[in-house]
């Protein structure tokens, strides 16, 4: 019921109604702040954004987007993933503008599936890493956010992302492939 209920204030705003974007938080707070703590559980311990500001900030921008034409619920909660990634890019581009260039964080894309035991990505690179894969295959890039970003389970992503497991689990493991050689061609990835 909640997902139809989801669903359903999603065409409201996509409609202009102006009122849905405040019935619509509730409904996909606790969704979003558990996307927001997988985005900031590898994050360094000093980080200045925190859970609560990352969900306000992205769902702002969410309803905030004038000609947004929202599908689903999943389909909200893909372009919610988008923005907190997003955000959480900006947020490093300018720390690192702000050490003029800090240095960047290592990171190994080997074990992806265990995250949480492997060192912090340096997001920029990441990124851009992503944005190149987004060019050539979109649905992999779409999946990379789901599964690494968002946190969802291979059933979760297939069912968004509408296609079968078995399927999904061979593009994850083309997806991985390619971007851990892609930022090791950059020089930003170590075994």
């Amino acid at each position: 019921m909640a997902s139809e209920e989801v669903t359903q204030v999603l065409a409201d705003l996509t409609r202009g109604d102006t009122g849905s974007a405040a019935r619509l938080l509730p409904l996909v707070y606790e969704e979003l702040r558990r996307l927001a703590d997988q985005y900031l559980r590898d994050e360094r311990p000093d980080h200045t954004l925190q859970g609560t500001a990352l969900v306000h900030e992205a769902f702002l921008r969410l309803v905030d987007q004038k000609d947004a034409k929202w599908q689903n619920r999943a389909h909200f909660y893909r372009v919610a993933a988008m923005a907190m990634r997003r955000i959480l890019v900006n947020h490093a581009r300018d720390r690192q503008r702000i050490k003029r260039g800090g240095g960047r964080r290592k990171f190994s894309l080997d074990d992806i599936d265990t995250q949480a035991e492997a060192q912090s990505p340096d997001l920029i690179a990441l990124d851009e890493a992503l944005t190149k894969l987004s060019l050539l295959d979109h649905r992999k890039a779409q999946l990379v956010e789901l599964r690494y970003f968002a946190g969802f389970t291979i059933e979760e992503s297939a069912r968004i992302l509408e296609i079968s497991p078995a399927q999904l689990k061979r593009e994850w493991t083309l997806a991985k492939t390619w971007l851990l050689r892609e930022l090791r061609r950059g020089g930003e990835c170590e075994r």
